[in-house]
């Protein structure tokens, strides 16, 4: 799974996914806020998760033998159709071999939590003592 270049994807699978391959996914949070998203977040939901998924897939074109899938979630929520469509569809499996079909609603559930955890360990980091309140 090792490019040459030394960039790898955050998981994989062991068992094949689809059509005998393994699924491979990468996440990212772009931040909705950040100066160099502002203009195009603030007009419409999801364009930064848009973009940074579209980066991801690019950046691993080369895994072929492999189903690739971004995962990016933008700070404010937003998720970009690929990371829905994996998590409904993940939810799907688990239902299968659960029977509870709230099984994709707890998936992301369970992520925007995640989510909010992580933008909130984030935001303290950047508090000095002399800026808190």
């Amino acid at each position: 799974m090792l490019q040459q270049d030394g960039k790898h994807p955050y998981g994989t699978t062991l068992i094949p996914w689809a059509r005998g391959k393994p699924m491979a996914w990468d996440v990212t949070v772009p931040d909705t806020f950040a100066e160099s998203h502002l203009g195009h977040t603030a007009r419409e939901p999801g364009v930064a998760a848009n973009k940074a998924s579209a980066s991801k897939v690019i950046k691993y074109d080369a895994l072929s033998t492999t189903h690739f899938f971004p995962v990016a979630v933008e700070t404010a929520g937003a998720w970009n159709q690929l990371s829905v469509e994996l998590i409904q569809e993940l939810g799907r499996c688990i239902t299968v071999v659960t029977g509870d079909t709230r099984e994709t609603a707890f998936q992301f559930q369970r992520l925007s939590i995640a989510l909010q955890r992580g933008t909130a360990i984030a935001f303290l980091s950047t508090l000095t003592p002399s800026n808190m309140p």
